[in-house]
Parts: C-alpha cells; sequence; structure tokens
C-alpha cells in the first residue's frame, strides 16, 4: 500500500478526467462548466465506442483525447463512469497509470470501494453517489472517503458534486440504502406527479393544465421543506384546515396507506441493491 502522505492536488490548475462518457459524466461535467466551477479545458474525456457521446461533450467545449490512457496521464482527478460489468477490466487497464498523485472518483453503482482499490492498487479513492437530477443541477449525491483520501481531496470533490447538487458524506455501508431513496427516489415521484396530474384530468382540468400545475406545486413543496427548515408534518398541518379540502383529501391517502407504500417501495429498493452488489 501507498504511504498515508498524498500530494496535494493543486487547486487553481487540476484537470478532472472522465473515464467513460455517459449520461451522468456529461451530467456532472456540464455542471461543472455552467457553474463556473471548472472551464471546459480543464476537463478531458475519451469515447470509444459511440460518438454522439463525443458530440455531447464538444459542444459545452470538453476536448476529446484518442484513449482512456491519456485522459488518466493527463488528469489529476479521474472520475470512473463506466458500466458496473466493464468496470473491473477498466481499471485493470488502467492500473499502470494510478500514481499516487492522482485522486481516483467513482459513480458506478453497486460497486464496492474495498474491490475498486484492490483492482487499481491504490486507496485514494472516493466513492460519490449522485442521482439522475444533476441532469437539471438538482442531485442530491452522497460521497464516502476511501483509505488514504485526504479532507482537502474529500472538499475538493464535494465542491465538484456541489456544481450539480447538494452534497453529503455518510459511511459506505449506508449506500444500499441511499441508492433505495435518492437514487430510486425520482422515479416515486415521477410516478406521483403523473397519478396527481391523472386526478386533475379526472376532476375536469386540461391535461396540460393539470402536469404543469403539479410539478410546479411539487417542485414548491420540496422547496417549502428545504427553505423553512419546518418538519413536513407541520407543513401539512399549516394546509389543512378544519372541515376543509385538504384533510379530505389526506384522509383519501390514509386511507390507502399512502405513508406505509412510500416507505415500502424505498425498503424494497434498498434490499434489491443489496442482493445486486457481490458481498
Amino acid at each position: 500500500m501507498e504511504p498515508m502522505e498524498a500530494t496535494t492536488i493543486p487547486t487553481d490548475t487540476f484537470k478532472v478526467g472522465f473515464i467513460g462518457a455517459g449520461k451522468m459524466a456529461e451530467s456532472i461535467a456540464r455542471g461543472l462548466v455552467q457553474s463556473g466551477v471548472l472551464p471546459p479545458h480543464r476537463i478531458l474525456t475519451a469515447v470509444h465506442s459511440n460518438p454522439s457521446r463525443g458530440t455531447a461533450f464538444e459542444s459545452f467545449g470538453v476536448k476529446l483525447l484518442p484513449h482512456s490512457i491519456a485522459v488518466v496521464e493527463d488528469s489529476d482527478v479521474v472520475i470512473l463512469s463506466v458500466k458496473p460489468q466493464v468496470v473491473k477490466d477498466v481499471v485493470l487497464q488502467l492500473k499502470p497509470k494510478f500514481s499516487k498523485k492522482k485522486l481516483l472518483v467513482s459513480v458506478i453503482a453497486g460497486v464496492k470501494m474495498k474491490d475498486l482499490q484492490e483492482w487499481a492498487g491504490h486507496t485514494r479513492f472516493i466513492r460519490v453517489m449522485p442521482n439522475t437530477p444533476s441532469a437539471v443541477g438538482e442531485a442530491a449525491t452522497v460521497m464516502s472517503m476511501g483509505g488514504s483520501a485526504t479532507e482537502e481531496d474529500g472538499e475538493l470533490i464535494a465542491k465538484l458534486f456541489g456544481a450539480v447538487g447538494k452534497v453529503w458524506r455518510a459511511d459506505e455501508k449506508l449506500f444500499d440504502a441511499i441508492g433505495g431513496l435518492s437514487g430510486s427516489g425520482p422515479a416515486y415521484i415521477f410516478l406521483a406527479i403523473e397519478a396527481l396530474a391523472d386526478g386533475g384530468v379526472a376532476a375536469g382540468l386540461p391535461r396540460e393544465l393539470a402536469l404543469g400545475l403539479v410539478s410546479q406545486t411539487v417542485l414548491g413543496a420540496a422547496s417549502m421543506v428545504v427553505k423553512t427548515g419546518k418538519h413536513p408534518g407541520q407543513l401539512k398541518d399549516d394546509v389543512a384546515s378544519p372541515g376543509g379540502t385538504t384533510i379530505a383529501g389526506i384522509q383519501e391517502l390514509e386511507k390507502g396507506g399512502f405513508r406505509g407504500i412510500l416507505m415500502n417501495a424505498v425498503v424494497a429498493a434498498a434490499k434489491r441493491s443489496k442482493e445486486l452488489s457481490p458481498s
């Protein structure tokens, strides 16, 4: 194993390389450029199979390198964003280029840090779990620190991923549960938005109006929880006046076991995540 002292990454000039130029990598890179956290000439990637991925990166100023090996050589921070089934082969291929000066980051779902560190022969690693709203700059991202990653490394990665949303730190053993909540959670909310819009249509609203109203309503409700700091139960009580319309709607939700269903969804997704990731 390498010694504990890691080279500090140069804050003003460091380069970020993406190994794997998929949608998640694009969202993060685009967020870095749009937020001004990193200029495009300090972001690197290579495209091996699908040329349209290269076009996507080039559209906001990122230059492509001919091969992933060149990306690693020229980067201070290497973000692994390939598909889980190829990550081992990719990491083993790039292993000779992982010097102690480089910080490795994985955004790959279901691949444990101990495996990544073993394949890479490198413990200056941070595992990051963003979710799909990174595409619109509203990700909920959780990060966990590897063996020899420094506090400065953690701050740097929190800043990078802060460009596409909010970042929390947590122990890696919580990642299955985090996946069940924030990883799969956007899909639960998409279902709720679709169902509420259907309800609006059933009550007589035109489809477009119903969908517009409910999307903004969900956005507004989430913003109130974030910005007021009030407990969601309190905010619910504030809307539900005696014998009024809201409490009548809430009563229907409770009849259907609304809260229990959402709780079970998170638990089921977390359980499935545990089953899918090798122990």
